[in-house]
């Protein structure tokens, strides 16, 4: 998620001090003493909100904001006033700003409007990515979510290997897609008016594998966890890979099939043919960045088939899905949308958490407790606990926590 603040302010301690709030709530300000100094930073990739003063002197916060909305008209420009100003604030709330604070702000109440503004950015961002992705118009770009680099790599690599004949070898983790990915690449490739079959290596027979192949007839079989062959239907599907009239065959794997090659588990000359071409499709932990974007998208999908309204996605609920490791990848990561889309409670699975992790846990739903029982009263909440307000705070970073997701 972004976290770009530019802070425009023509009086130097009110600029620092702004910044150095911004930056002690792990947001990354950077700030510019008027127009001709902001206008360079203003540029049509800007993924940040923006901040400023309306008195200046020479050109002031309209001419910024007039001059930002030439530039992105849902760029959010909140806008300072000093006491007095408000006709000129409600003057820039008509001309397009996102808000306006009034001087002297208050802290928390400068990160609330801050954090709604960057919220905002990052939904109009995601939004525009998605569109983006649509408007290239093929099956990676709308079915395979996510703007990382792995995700794009993931994309071109399903792209490359769709256009081509030979039989792929698709690996990840559990939880991360292959019988996704494989039907991305019958779609893209040459066979993909004809059929795309599923089958379950662990359940299969020569006979029954055999009867797959006949049935999927010019188009595309997956064989799901291939790596759960047995030796008969393993050596069956080697000879039906020689034949000439058969359909493409991709295999999808969530073990160590280059294990099970080396201990003899599985048969060499069959890996050998399937692997031809490899995908591998990268574990959550890996995209972190992904991960608001897909929650939002299991979200949709949830609400859209139970037919409930959205409900609101918060940064701090963002910062606690990113900080997991999501051992069940995408899988796992769709349930949770799912119950969060029914207001149901978040599952943790703490059997398999170490003991700092276990402590890190009960640590964090003491502050988060705190700060609901407070109303998001953060010097409060650190003087009942008898924590020095600077470790509070930091602990609150720490957990991805935010005082004002509490009033």
């Amino acid at each position: 998620m972004t976290r770009r603040v530019l802070v425009v302010d023509d009086d130097r301690a009110v600029r620092e001090a702004l910044a150095q709030t911004l930056d002690l709530a792990e947001l990354e300000p950077t700030s510019a003493g008027s127009f001709v100094e902001a206008k360079d930073h203003i540029t049509p990739d800007f993924d940040g909100i923006i901040l400023s003063d309306i008195r200046m002197p020479g050109k002031d916060g309209f001419a910024l904001l007039e001059h930002t909305q030439g530039v992105d008209k849902d760029l959010p420009v909140l806008l300072l006033t000093g006491e007095g100003d408000i006709p000129m604030a409600v003057r820039g709330i008509s001309e397009g700003a996102f808000d306006f604070l009034e001087k002297p702000c208050a802290p928390d109440k400068l990160l609330v409007a801050v954090n709604k503004a960057l919220t905002h950015r990052d939904l109009v961002l995601s939004n525009r990515r998605l569109k983006a992705e649509v408007e290239r118009g093929d099956e990676a770009s709308r079915l395979i979510f996510g703007h990382s680099e792995m995700a794009n790599q993931l994309r071109d690599r399903v792209r490359r290997v769709a256009v081509t004949p030979s039989e792929v070898l698709i690996a990840g983790a559990p939880g991360t897609g292959t019988s996704k990915i494989a039907e991305v690449i019958h779609r893209l490739s040459p066979r993909a008016q004809s059929a795309f079959r599923r089958a379950a290596a662990q359940v299969m027979t020569p006979d029954s594998l055999i009867d797959a192949i006949t049935e999927t007839e010019g188009g595309t079989l997956f064989i799901d966890e291939v790596a759960q062959l047995s030796p008969d239907a393993q050596f069956a599907l080697l000879d039906i890979l020689d034949r000439m009239d058969r359909p493409r065959v991709l295999a999808g794997t969530y073990s160590d099939i280059d294990g099970a090659v080396a201990s003899g588990q599985f048969n060499h000359d069959l890996f050998y043919r399937l692997d031809v071409l490899r995908v591998r499709i990268p574990a959550l932990k890996e995209r972190t960045e992904d991960i608001p974007t897909l929650f939002r998208h299991y979200v949709r999908i949830a609400c859209d088939q139970a037919d409930l309204p959205e409900p609101e996605m918060t940064p701090a609920l963002f910062n606690r899905l990113m900080e997991q490791d999501w051992p069940g990848n995408s899988r796992a990561l769709m349930n949770a949308a799912m119950r969060f889309a029914m207001g149901l409670p978040e599952v943790q699975d703490d059997e398999h958490l170490s003991l700092a992790e276990q402590v890190a846990r009960v640590e964090r739903t003491i502050l988060s407790e705190a700060l609901a029982q407070l109303k998001g009263n953060a010097t409060e909440a650190a003087r009942i606990l008898k924590v020095p307000r600077k470790t509070f705070y930091d602990k609150l970073t720490r957990h991805g926590l935010k005082p004002e997701d509490y009033r």
